[in-house]
């Protein structure tokens, strides 16, 4: 069964307190190529690399039934920042 959407935002919500989330589903519906943006509070001083593994590891089933998974991850003051620079 496909992952989907819902299955991620439900893992994501679940295991981190979120500020901003955007899932793409980047396989054109089929459920098997996601990209996500998560801006969480979680993520202060932490690095990329720890950020990352928090993710994946919160995601571990979901991830093993995709073919591709990419991430962002940001604190709200860094995802301001991106925010301002992508204007």
């Amino acid at each position: 069964m496909p992952v989907t959407i819902e299955d991620l935002e439900r893992a994501i919500r679940a295991a981190f307190p979120v500020s901003h989330l955007d899932i793409e589903d980047q396989s054109s519906g089929c459920g098997s190529s996601y990209a996500i943006l998560l801006v969480s509070e979680a993520f202060e001083g932490k690095t990329t690399l720890a950020r990352h593994r928090l993710i994946n590891q919160a995601l571990k089933q979901e991830i093993s039934q995709l073919h591709a998974f990419s991430q962002k991850s940001f604190t709200p003051a860094q995802y301001a920042a991106h925010q301002a620079k992508s204007g």
